[in-house]
């Protein structure tokens, strides 16, 4: 049976239509030919009786989230890599994501599963485990107005590296009398309070604010993070004694050694987090994800911290800019009232 997109299109062969505009979109025949593989195995899977949690055939439209589910799990039992069962998963999501978003499907029934995907990565066991007292030990030894600056916003904020480096001044809101200059506040920001706007624009190798950028944020959508009084004092002392920028775009984080005046890059801010974790015995040469503190490991600080004291994994996600859509627009309408609060009521303290 035909499924009809918005504009009323008959689709008979999902999977097809959807390869077709992955052709129309520009994507490679090897890119295609990957997504074929997939979505026909999960296509088998859900015509097979046995495996599917119903004992009925089922279409790629109907298909529900437990049949998403049984599919994982049954990736799992052929004890098929970690990597692999999260691109495949990946690969599925997209394709429901798209039929949804033309109308050809009525709902994306991968979104709850790569919740709970995501939630397990986060809860990964054999990760280095540290307590916010130890944390807060950690940065009492880092007594560079930079160092310390880019280590707390991090891990105030849970943000990505590249999303750090691509914050220009206009992207900062602090109390009137902070020395942020002549340069104005975007508009997503007025009557928030100390707040950061956290963009979905920059790209590697586009232009954004005037300035060729050499990282992408990989946010689904624009975020408003809420800055509490430890960050807003780290990052009044720091534009105190933030040298002169040689771009226009006035980047918040700039140098302080052979790259005088220039923005970080992610390569930077790596080396920063590593040497301080180095010296604290938390990074070594060679040492896993699971073992070395790196600013990734920051994100995960503040998911599994923030999460565990809020219960409310929605706005964990909104902070964290992982969700889109209705989603993220609910937070985003109920900031003032919902998110600060919250934020402002649970966060951490890591002085």
């Amino acid at each position: 049976m035909a499924v009809e997109t918005a504009d009323g299109e008959a689709v008979e062969d999902p999977v097809a239509y959807f390869l077709q505009d992955m052709t129309y979109h520009g994507k490679t025949e090897r890119t295609r030919d990957a997504y074929e593989r997939v979505l026909r195995r999960f296509e088998a899977f859900l015509t097979d009786p046995e495996a599917n949690p119903m004992d009925a055939e089922k279409r790629v439209s109907e298909a529900s989230h437990r049949d998403c589910m049984a599919w994982i799990h049954s990736l799992r039992r052929a004890d098929a890599a970690d990597s692999t069962i999260a691109t495949y998963a990946s690969y599925l999501h997209r394709f429901y994501a798209y039929m949804t978003q033309v109308g050809a499907f009525e709902a994306n029934p991968m979104t709850l599963v790569m919740e709970e995907m995501d939630e397990q990565i986060d809860a990964n066991p054999s990760r280095r485990e540290i307590s916010i007292s130890g944390m807060r030990a950690f940065l009492r030894e880092v007594h560079h107005p930079l160092d310390h600056a880019v280590m707390v916003t991090l891990l105030k904020t849970g943000m990505r590296v590249g999303e750090l480096c691509n914050l220009d001044c206009r992207d900062v809101s602090l109390a009137d009398d902070t020395p942020l200059g002549d340069v104005s506040n975007r508009a997503q920001l007025d009557g928030r309070g100390p707040s950061l706007y956290v963009s979905a624009e920059p790209a590697a190798g586009g232009t954004t604010n005037g300035e060729r950028r050499t990282a992408s944020n990989k946010r689904k959508r624009s975020t408003v993070v809420p800055v509490d009084e430890e960050l807003e004092a780290v990052l009044t002392r720091w534009l105190a004694v933030r040298p002169d920028v040689t771009s226009p775009a006035e980047p918040l984080f700039v140098s302080t050694s052979g790259s005088w005046g220039n923005r970080l890059t992610t390569d930077m801010v790596h080396h920063l987090v590593e040497r301080h974790a180095a010296e604290r015995g938390w990074h070594r040469a060679g040492g896993d994800a699971e073992e070395n503190v790196t600013p990734h490991y920051f994100r995960h600080f503040f998911t599994t911290h923030l999460r565990d004291r809020t219960g409310d994994r929605g706005i964990v996600k909104y902070l964290r800019g992982d969700v889109g859509g209705d989603i993220i627009d609910t937070y985003t309408h109920n900031w003032g009232d919902r998110v600060r609060e919250t934020y402002e009521q649970h966060i951490y303290s890591l002085f």
